[in-house]
């Protein structure tokens, strides 16, 4: 083993993300390896002094006045655009910061974001791994997954034909609930593949969403918030979108990307869809200062009315 994958490996040993032959094979390393042995016990001593300090939840009374002085102050403020608001704070400081709940959520949103992506990486990667080391037991020869050329779902089935390539294309065929064609799927809606082959993945991953099959947070629902914030093309935003729609309510992950497509999203189709999906949680605190922040500042009339309908349904804290 190389000390670069050992390095990767001691963070995901150290929050219990790795296989248990994957676990022994790093023990065996670092047990020869005095660099990757250090490496090791800084991951563990950063994870005992985190949990070393509990994060203290706020008065309720205090954040609900806090609250209701914010609301007071966007409406005094002029209009501007959020990007504009979000550099005053930065200039501001980390008190400023403190005190704009919507700047907050914004570099919240942005962390979430930048995490959800390396870590999608890393799941894509292990992915190829995983179905190019199947391929191998199975006598292919095979090393490494280069990308999913296209994907094919057979009429009226769950059954799903893909080709992928190596050094030459291979095909795979498999139930939707097969975990290879799963983790070929997920790599296809990551990767640079044609448009048609990640707008079909997603279609899919989002299907099994929309039918409760399977869709836990660390798998197709990451899959599909990370093809909504980061995907070129419109029309696999949109797909993803959808395949997220039901988990807004009880993923705040899902809500956050949501959040993100309603501010930065370039197409006004997927921003109205984002705001309709809103209703369930519009009462949510950081959703209503996106709403407010949207219906004043946004250069789409719609989108400014659709936000302001949503706020007019919102009960006022008392």
């Amino acid at each position: 083993m190389k000390c670069e994958t050992a390095h990767e490996w001691i963070v995901a040993v150290a929050y219990g993300e790795l296989e248990d032959h994957e676990a022994h094979e790093l023990a065996r390393h670092v047990e020869g390896c005095e660099g990757c042995l250090g490496e090791r016990e800084q991951v563990e001593a950063l994870l005992k002094l985190a949990g070393a300090h509990p994060v203290l939840e706020p008065d309720a009374n205090l954040v609900a006045r806090a609250r209701m002085r914010l609301d007071e102050a966007l409406d005094a403020m002029p209009a501007r655009s959020w990007r504009e608001r979000m550099l005053s704070v930065l200039r501001g400081g980390m008190a400023g910061l403190i005190a704009s709940p919507v700047a907050a959520a914004l570099l919240l949103v942005i962390g979430v974001s930048a995490g959800s992506f390396g870590g999608y990486t890393l799941a894509a990667r292990r992915a190829a791994q995983a179905v190019a080391q199947q391929a191998d037991d199975a006598g292919s020869g095979a090393r490494e997954v280069a990308n999913v050329s296209s994907i094919t779902q057979r009429p009226n089935s769950e059954i799903v034909d893909v080709v992928f390539n190596e050094s030459v294309p291979r095909h795979l065929t498999g139930s939707l609930d097969d975990p290879a064609i799963r983790q070929l799927l997920m790599m296809a809606a990551a990767s640079q593949s044609p448009a048609k082959v990640r707008g079909d993945s997603v279609s899919l991953l989002a299907s099994e969403c929309k039918m409760g099959h399977s869709c836990q947070a660390s798998g197709i629902r990451d899959a599909l918030i990370v093809a909504l914030r980061y995907d070129a093309n419109a029309d696999v935003r949109e797909k993803a979108l959808a395949g997220l729609e039901q988990y807004v309510e009880q993923d705040v992950r899902v809500r956050d990307a949501v959040l993100e497509a309603i501010m930065e999203d370039n197409d006004p189709q997927i921003r109205s869809a984002s705001l309709g999906m809103l209703t369930p949680v519009e009462g949510d605190t950081t959703v209503r200062q996106v709403l407010h922040t949207v219906s004043t500042t946004d250069n789409n009339p719609q989108i400014r009315f659709v936000s302001r309908q949503l706020l007019s349904q919102v009960p006022e804290i008392q």
